[in-house]
């Protein structure tokens, strides 16, 4: 028990001296988080010193522990787990001092975590399985580095406000720790005590208002030993489920980085781009202060931390149960801070939106492929009629130096319609008349416009040079008949 309390109350201590010593330290080189106007809330210049004052005084209380515990019966297993996550997490610590000094881009910051989660599986860290599933051993690799990779960027996303990404991490270990303890796992227990105690401390410099970030070599090292921990929590798991408590005890940054990724693959955006779209931005927005929407989060995460313990211990028969109830809550949860791209993607899809949009890029295709392979001024004219009405329009003027079309789809001129001129490059036109009865379907206009504004001219000055060349050679065709009939009269006479 002395020795638990020198691991615990030792890293408490050791994060109270490191913490402030390295900000004193960076603030004079000038390692420092400056403020701006987009997404980052500070006033003032902060160090980011997490990662090393998280490395000094881990460094510093295994160091006091083992001289402490020679002898121990439980100090060669647990010395055995930290060395298999050892060596990634070095390189996982240089991967973020690297992007905290010179700033990496996203895909260099990937390369170094996947190397990283490597490392992990090599020395022993490996998913067995998920959700009652066993996994083979080629699954066990890629199941793995993806874990480990989503806990690392997910915490390294979700530190935006002070004190977020520190806390969250706090509730996971201390839920960590007390499943250790439930389990007799004093190996784990040796692990995560020192880190429950770490962050401690370093809230007292991290919370609101901030003197220090814990910066990316903090949050990705935080983010990638909590993947870490959690396998090592699943491997010893009795519940069937395996991995679904470790999942629930970080489901906030984990919640975060999944809702981030989908968020910018439905509107178009980059990955790996930032935004203020994230959870604790959403709080923000509602008009809670940065300390209030952290509090709320810690209070989620309280949560979240109680209900995957009593998952673990529930029998088994419920444990599935509980995981639906708790998906569910983070449901509702999600639909309260007004997420309005899920919203949209959802009713698109339930009233055939997506259909209709997929149906007509694949008739705008058609048109173009058509439009291509037409190779008179009547094919052109067909092609063009029968877009028209696919497209729902009614009428189509067409006025260009080769060709002059017009059709009325709808049979009359009478009734009441909007019409769209799109001129052409020859100093022609285009004009398109529609209903405005007929449903609105403005998603294929753009493109439709496009395709009559290049495809079009290009199409009618092929056909017509085709033709003028066709009729040259009728004419030279003609003209050789017409002397060789004169040659062959001369020549009777």
């Amino acid at each position: 028990m002395f020795l638990f309390l020198v691991l615990g109350i030792g890293a408490f201590f050791f994060s109270l001296v490191f913490t402030p010593i390295c900000r004193n330290i960076f603030r004079r080189f000038g390692l420092l988080d400056r403020p701006n106007a987009d997404r980052k809330s500070h006033k003032q210049p902060i160090p980011r010193v997490g990662g090393v004052s998280l490395v000094l005084s881990l460094a510093a209380t295994y160091g006091v522990t083992f001289f402490f515990s020679q002898g121990e019966a439980f100090i060669a297993p647990a010395l055995a787990l930290a060395l298999k996550i050892l060596p990634g997490t070095v390189l996982i610590f240089v991967v973020g001092m690297l992007d905290d000094l010179i700033s990496m881009r996203p895909w260099q910051k990937l390369m170094g975590q996947l190397a990283a989660a490597g490392l992990a599986y090599w020395f022993g860290v490996r998913v067995i399985g998920a959700v009652g599933i066993a996994a083979d051993s080629w699954l066990s690799l890629p199941l793995t580095l993806f874990w480990l990779v989503l806990c690392t960027n997910a915490f390294n996303l979700i530190d935006g406000v002070d004190g977020l990404a520190t806390g969250v991490a706090l509730f996971g270990t201390l839920t960590i720790l007390v499943s250790a303890i439930m389990q007799e796992n004093t190996s784990l227990m040796v692990m995560t005590l020192p880190l429950v105690g770490f962050m401690l401390g370093f809230l007292r410099y991290n919370f609101n208002p901030a003197t220090v970030f814990l910066g990316d070599s903090g949050s990705l090292l935080l983010g990638f030993v909590l993947g870490c921990f959690g396998v090592m929590w699943g491997q010893k798991s009795a519940t069937i489920l395996g991995m679904t408590a470790p999942l629930m005890a970080v489901f906030v940054p984990l919640l975060d980085v999944g809702l981030s990724v989908s968020r910018r693959f439905l509107r178009g955006q980059p990955i790996f781009g930032a935004d203020r779209g994230h959870i604790h931005h959403r709080l923000l927005d509602r008009g809670l202060t940065p300390r209030r929407a952290v509090l709320v989060l810690y209070g989620v995460c309280s949560l979240g931390a109680v209900i995957s313990l009593v998952q673990v211990t529930a029998r088994q028969q419920y444990s599935g149960i509980i995981v639906l109830l708790f998906c569910g809550a983070a449901w509702i949860g999600v639909q309260h801070l007004g997420y309005q791209e899920f919203n949209l993607a959802s009713r698109m899809l339930l009233a055939g939106s997506f259909q209709r949009m997929l149906n007509m890029q694949l008739e705008l295709r058609k048109f173009e492929q058509s439009l291509s392979s037409a190779t008179t001024m009547a094919e052109c004219s067909r092609v063009v009629t029968e877009a028209c009405q696919t497209f729902g329009f009614t009428g189509l003027r067409l006025s260009s130096r080769h060709h002059v079309f017009r059709t009325d789809v709808s049979g009359t001129e009478s009734e009441e319609r909007w019409t769209i001129r799109i001129p052409l490059p020859d100093g022609g036109h285009v004009n398109l008349m529609r209903s405005f009865d007929l449903p609105e379907q403005s998603l294929f206009l753009m493109p439709l416009v496009a395709i009559l504004r290049t495809k079009l001219p290009e199409k009618l000055e092929a056909i017509a040079a085709e033709d003028e060349k066709q009729l040259q050679i009728a004419a030279k065709f003609k003209e050789s008949i017409v002397k060789e009939k004169k040659s062959r009269s001369v020549a009777s006479h």
